[in-house]
């Protein structure tokens, strides 16, 4: 027997760029897409190198998560992508700004390249519970 699954679009949120969806609920859990940080009314990325895209990311994350029902403090595991192993200070101190303890579970992975041009990705899983 499948159990059901719902996907959650948020206006406040750049638009999938393919065939997924921001996010899908199944059960008590909510498992957010990867955001990069484009801006979800240009649709273009943000100025301002590293700082100004985690912000942007993480507030697309937010947006996505209200579309939930739910807001960062509900996140229990990120996955960050970094084009540039070399800004995670700069990426790290930005995230802590959004994040308050207990902080989520979190692995820091080094790409090659990231959608857009981008230089962070950060993908999350959150609970209702």
């Amino acid at each position: 027997m499948s159990r059901p699954r719902q996907a959650i679009t948020a206006e406040g949120a750049p638009r999938a760029m393919g065939p997924y969806a921001q996010a899908i609920v199944a059960g008590d859990l909510v498992f957010c897409a990867g955001q990069v940080g484009l801006d979800p009314a240009s649709g273009r990325l943000v100025a301002g190198g590293i700082e100004a895209e985690t912000a942007r990311v993480l507030e697309n994350l937010s947006a996505v998560l209200a579309a939930a029902g739910l807001g960062l403090g509900d996140v229990v595991k990120t996955t960050v992508y970094l084009a540039d192993l070399g800004e995670f200070a700069a990426m790290n101190g930005v995230y802590g700004r959004y994040f308050s303890a207990p902080y989520p579970a979190r692995a820091t992975i080094g790409v090659a390249a990231l959608p857009a041009g981008a230089r962070v990705e950060i993908e999350a899983v959150a609970t209702r519970r």
